[in-house]
């Protein structure tokens, strides 16, 4: 994704901000197929054709984003999308990627927490990075500065940006931790088990919601299975059922609740910590439904 000169009050930017407002009020994007659109030969510029008045634009990428290097015939879709901080123009090109998996031998289960983000079977935690809880504070006043201004004002236009850009930047911010976690965790391993939770279920839970949504386990996972696709290994999901109430040593039941964060077993003596206790349970789920996986099921 490509940044537009969005930036500034040029012309092209007046141009390109009164096409949008031709589309619905809660579209931010505009979408061109094969036609209705012109790239220029040194990828700074494009230009759209079409009836819409945009007109010729400024590509602010940086040098990595080399869009020239593709014929135009091999540009499917072109869109203009408006972000908090200004425009982009996203290109669609159809391309292989193929990465080649280093095997580690290792194998490991997941299971994700709110105390920490997940815990492996191998007892390793990471931190859960709570960007909302940490920006909690500021967004709130920034709130309360949108509230005090005047409906319809420029000032209150002026707010409603910041605080659209304090949103932005929690969310890029859990898209980043997901995807270099991820990234992270499919490259050290070559069977990876997690629970498969219902999340929409979980969030009712009105005490928890907002944790759980600041936590991102969805976007995480998904990101799993993006990465475990292209390393080709497996990336299973079990069933969540009795993962933290089952001993991972010998399979008695220890009943507990969820501020209970030691697992003890009457049955043969074991402690562990709770949710490690839970990544071996899912791990051995994982590995008796699917002996020797070797893609993702």
């Amino acid at each position: 994704m490509i940044p537009l000169n969005g930036l500034s009050r040029s012309k092209e930017d007046r141009n390109l901000a009164g096409c949008l407002l031709y589309f619905q009020h809660d579209n931010r994007s505009v979408e061109y197929k094969t036609t209705g659109w012109k790239l220029e030969p040194d990828g700074r510029h494009i230009t759209f054709t079409d009836g819409c008045g945009i007109g010729r634009l400024r590509l602010v990428g940086n040098k990595q984003q080399q869009i020239e290097a593709f014929p135009e015939k091999q540009i499917k879709r072109v869109r203009i999308v408006q972000r908090a901080d200004g425009y982009y123009c996203q290109f669609s090109v159809p391309v292989e990627r193929t990465v080649e998996h280093i095997s580690t031998g290792s194998h490991v289960g997941i299971d994700v927490g709110l105390k920490a983000f997940y815990t492996d079977s191998e007892g390793n935690t990471v931190e859960n990075p709570r960007h909302y809880r940490k920006a909690e504070k500021k967004l709130k006043r920034l709130h309360r500065h949108v509230s005090r201004k005047q409906k319809k004002s420029k000032n209150r236009k002026k707010e409603r940006s910041h605080l659209a850009k304090a949103y932005l930047k929690v969310q890029r911010q859990r898209e980043d931790f997901a995807r270099k976690r991820a990234n992270t965790l499919v490259t050290s391993n070559d069977l990876i088990a997690y629970e498969n939770l219902q999340i929409r279920n979980m969030v009712k839970n009105h005490h928890l919601a907002k944790s759980i949504h600041d936590a991102g386990w969805g976007q995480f996972i998904r990101w799993v299975n993006y990465y475990g696709t292209l390393h080709e290994i497996s990336v299973i999901a079990v069933a969540p059922q009795y993962t933290s109430q089952d001993c991972s040593a010998c399979g008695t039941v220890v009943k507990k609740s969820l501020s209970v964060r030691t697992h003890i077993c009457p049955g043969c003596g074991i402690v562990l910590d709770r949710d490690h206790n839970a990544a071996l349970n899912i791990l051995a789920k994982a590995t008796s439904r699917y002996p020797g996986a070797q893609g993702n099921p």
